[in-house]
């Protein structure tokens, strides 16, 4: 089965999450400094993605036109408030919605990197869902540690993680024909390096350093693959 992979992977978030908010009556002192040690984690692994980049001007071309993108269409803005309708059709009792939060943050971290594009790949073309069922355990676990502090916003990153990851493992064969292995290792390279800038900024706003809006630099991915392309045709 060509999801299987995929859908374990889907499952290891929900069950993560599902058991993160079990744990969600601890002392608000523990989930501060539970959430700092988050964000010092994930500023960890947005640097080491971002150093996978060989073009790094690319990334921040991609970064910039992303972000402008992003700003014009509202997506932080938009994200907010869907989160916010959520939150309150799900009862949630506090006015400040983090549906929105767990959501981006979830997302960014368990889609974007080499893992997810490999895996998937593997699926769809050997039937070899190794890779994806490793990333299930590791996802499943950051999701009860994010969940613990940013609640059930995290549980619907598995809808994006599902959908992502199954399109590239249906089309996997399609894909392998197109681009060639140079090529696919430096989308994978540069997607990584943009993605890691956009999990640093994650890592900073949960330290409450900064008030990245990331979800608006969500479009960088997209722009950063059509550099990537067009960089490696005509030159």
């Amino acid at each position: 089965m060509v999801l299987l992979g995929t859908l374990v992977n889907g499952l290891g978030i929900v069950l993560g999450t599902l058991l993160g908010n079990l744990c969600r009556r601890i002392p608000e002192s523990m989930k501060a400094t539970v959430m700092q040690a988050i964000g010092l984690a994930i500023v960890v692994l947005g640097v080491q993605m971002g150093l996978k980049s060989n073009q790094f001007l690319l990334v921040i071309l991609s970064l910039v036109l992303g972000g402008v993108i992003g700003e014009w269409l509202k997506i932080e803005e938009n994200l907010t408030k869907l989160g916010a309708w959520i939150e309150r059709k799900v009862g949630a009792k506090n006015g400040e919605s983090k549906i929105a939060e767990g959501f981006v943050t979830a997302t960014l971290i368990f889609v974007v990197g080499a893992m997810a594009i490999i895996g998937a790949l593997d699926s769809g073309i050997r039937g070899n869902h190794n890779v994806l069922y490793t990333k299930a355990v590791m996802d499943g676990f950051i999701s009860l540690l994010l969940s613990t502090t940013l609640g059930l916003g995290v549980i619907f990153s598995a809808i994006p993680v599902v959908l992502y990851q199954g399109t590239i493992a249906l089309f996997a064969a399609q894909i392998n024909q197109m681009i060639s292995p140079t090529l696919m290792t430096e989308l994978i390279a540069e997607m990584t390096a943009t993605g890691g800038v956009m999990i640093l900024g994650i890592g900073l706003n949960l330290m409450g350093i900064t008030k990245v809006k990331v979800a608006n630099l969500l479009p960088a991915i997209l722009i950063t693959i059509v550099l990537t392309v067009a960089l490696q045709t005509w030159m």
